[in-house]
């Protein structure tokens, strides 16, 4: 029996597909697409008796009825998520299922969107003794968050952050992050489909970000941002520092 494949689709841009998720795209049989997420431009690696389905009309057991009925049938099946496979893909609930059926699965890794705005600006998260740390986090909405993981209280560190689904709700998060903690002249930036042909970078502060978003009209598919990672302030790292001894140069 087969097994089912879960790939990482990346950001936007085709070619940001991992290699080992390109050849299983074109040899499948089935592939399953997020179709309100992922570019349709990966389609067009499929080989032309591929069996398309897009998961944004379908519910889960649809998704795991085409699943299932393509390993009964020897067929190799690729579900296509956006991004990385490991946020935001509600991929546990499908395995979960898949294992209720004795179905074996595989992911592989492709790169998130927070990868490819950081990629498209230029920007590096880790800035010596800037900022070491990066939260991954979503505002709530219709899907909640747990009570330690509100956005005041990850601001209260003025720890970067690269904040998911949450763009349409610009204002609400600003409010939140101010209110944990950080200043309101903190560097903002909100990627718009980062790495898609039609990208958008907004850049400001937390005081004024919210109308500079407004004017370009962003309401989804876009990242926020936040620390002064992005600021004007650095450091150089010790990696590359010729007075600084370590394994590989004494």
């Amino acid at each position: 029996m087969k097994k089912i494949y879960f790939v990482g689709a990346g950001p936007g841009d085709k070619e940001l597909i991992t290699l080992k998720g390109y050849k299983l795209l074109c040899q499948a049989d089935i592939v399953i697409y997020a179709g309100s997420l992922v570019n349709p431009e990966l389609l067009d690696y499929c080989k032309e008796e591929c069996k398309i389905y897009d998961s944004a009309v379908m519910d889960l057991m649809q998704i795991i009825e085409v699943m299932k009925n393509g390993v009964e049938n020897d067929k190799l099946v690729v579900r296509l998520q956006t991004g990385d496979i490991s946020l935001y893909g509600s991929i546990r609930e499908q395995s979960e299922e898949l294992k209720k059926l004795g179905i074996e699965y595989e992911s592989i890794a492709g790169v998130s969107s927070f990868l490819g705005a950081a990629a498209s600006m230029g920007i590096e998260y880790t800035v010596p003794e800037i900022s070491q740390s990066l939260i991954i986090t979503r505002l709530e909405g219709r899907t909640p968050v747990p009570k330690l993981e509100k956005l005041e209280l990850f601001a209260s560190n003025q720890t970067s952050m690269a904040i998911f689904l949450s763009v349409q709700n610009i204002d609400n998060v600003v409010d939140r992050l101010i209110e944990g903690g950080y200043p309101q002249d903190t560097p903002v930036a909100v990627v718009y489909k980062a790495t898609w042909k039609d990208e958008k970078i907004v850049v400001g502060e937390l005081r004024n970000i919210a109308d500079k978003v407004k004017r370009e009209g962003i309401k989804k598919t876009a990242l926020i941002l936040v620390g002064k990672f992005l600021g004007d302030e650095y450091n150089y790292s010790k990696l590359y520092d010729k007075i600084f001894k370590h394994e590989y140069r004494k």
